[in-house]
């Protein structure tokens, strides 16, 4: 069930020019308006046409219609007039590359989130120089999203006993982590244990479920998400057959009774277990965008899988089939549902997989608001209290995408932007362009 992700890293001497090219670009000071623009403001199913967006201090500090809102004396316009503007994306299982191993990679990575609209990453494992990074994108001295991050993972090897489980909640804790990464072969004994002090000192935990937890006492500890709907299937007894719609309808009762928050990350579990060809992933244009060693090291890990005299294609597609029976029931009952993509991951490239993962929500049945909820309105939700954003609403955090058409009559027009804003920085496709174009260039 774990997924070991082993990152390769830019040359050190190449990054860096890159990174001092990137940040020739000084942050939009000041206050920005949006004018005669079309906003989502994701607290319903609709659109406000032609509406005035001022931000001010990195805060949505006006909305409302432009015949009786004028901008600002001063403000820096953004013609919005046919466009459509709608809060930033947020990947709920994200990976930042190690700072302390090579700081002008992960900074390339924090890029590309922001690049395709991801304003908010909680970071799913947690590594030295993380803190310093998140805390160098709220000055803004790098372009970067949010960052809520887990600390360093839970697993047999790091909280073998008890003991070292609560030690090590309230290390990560102290040291300012956001919340505890579960992975797999934790015992009950020391899982309890680190519920047990995650309450105690106020942090939430969530991630994988070890097979000697399993879901249901997970529910019942209060872990609060559940990624990669990690041992659903297998609980059910789908990692090989057919589970039945009542089996299926349990465990989501279950689910949706404790509150939890599932992170269902259907794009990158095909990938990884499913009978994708290797052609539908080596292909993929946004692959420009990573070092070419990761490239081929991923290329070589799904050629080794599918070659694998032991990997059973039919088995396989009926793993993947109950997993998305599972999201769609998950769905349907109303169920806690975040966005996430497993970035950076085997052909997963930070912020484009995002997208490939909403076109697989659609396939399960949740319409175009729904998905876009689920990393919007959702998350917001799901992180209350510790700010507010989510929503294009006056006093919400500025993270907002501009888009040159409706998302909701088409998912695939969240991909067609016209700029990005994160925490009031405005950043207009044309730079984004301009420094995606490096990036390519340094990976060639």
């Amino acid at each position: 069930m774990s997924v070991r992700r082993l990152l390769v890293a830019l040359p050190l001497v190449v990054a860096a020019a890159l990174t001092a090219r990137a940040q020739n670009t000084a942050p939009v000071a000041g206050t920005v308006a949006f004018v005669n623009v079309n906003v989502l403001p994701m607290d319903a199913n609709r659109v406000l046409p032609l509406q005035t967006v001022v931000i001010r201090d990195g805060r949505i500090a006006v909305l409302g219609p432009s015949a009786s809102t004028p901008a600002p004396t001063g403000a820096t316009l953004v013609d919005g007039r046919g466009k459509y503007l709608m809060p930033g994306l947020a990947e709920m299982h994200g990976h930042v590359p190690a700072p302390a191993a090579n700081p002008a990679f992960a900074e390339q990575v924090m890029f590309l989130y922001v690049a395709s609209g991801v304003t908010t990453v909680r970071g799913m494992q947690g590594a030295a120089g993380q803190l310093e990074l998140r805390d160098r994108a709220v000055r803004q001295e790098i372009v970067g999203p949010m960052l809520y991050l887990a600390g360093p993972q839970f697993s047999g090897q790091t909280a073998p006993t008890p003991e070292a489980a609560a030690a090590r909640v309230r290390a990560q804790k102290q040291e300012g982590w956001d919340l505890l990464k579960v992975q797999v072969g934790m015992s009950v004994e020391s899982y309890d244990a680190m519920a047990r002090t995650a309450r105690e000192v106020g942090i939430d935990f969530g991630g994988h479920v070890p097979v000697a937890v399993g879901v249901e006492h997970a529910l019942a500890a209060g872990q609060k998400t559940f990624d990669h709907m990690d041992y659903f299937a297998e609980t059910l007894g789908g990692d090989k057959t057919r589970v039945t719609d009542e089996a299926i309808a349990g465990l989501v009762a279950k689910v949706k009774a404790a509150g939890a928050w599932v992170v269902p990350t259907l794009y990158v579990w095909e990938t990884l277990r499913g009978p994708v060809s290797l052609e539908s992933r080596s292909t993929l244009p946004e692959l420009k965008y990573m070092p070419k060693a990761q490239v081929e090291q991923w290329t070589t890990q799904l050629r080794n899988r599918l070659a694998n005299p032991q990997f059973d294609p039919a088995a396989a597609k009926v793993y993947i089939d109950n997993r998305m029976r599972i999201l769609t029931a998950l769905h349907k009952a109303g169920a806690g549902l975040l966005l996430g993509s497993d970035a950076p991951q085997q052909f997963n490239v930070p912020g484009n997989s995002l997208h490939l993962e909403m076109r697989r929500m659609l396939d399960a049945g949740m319409s175009a608001y729904e998905v876009l909820k689920s990393g919007t309105v959702d998350v917001g939700e799901h992180f209350k209290g510790k700010d507010a954003f989510g929503r294009v609403a006056t006093g919400q955090r500025a993270d907002l995408i501009l888009l040159n058409a409706n998302p909701l009559s088409d998912l695939r027009h969240a991909e067609n932007r016209a700029g990005v804003m994160v925490r009031g920085r405005w950043l207009p496709e044309s730079e984004i362009q301009t420094r995606l174009a490096a990036i390519v260039a340094a990976n060639q």
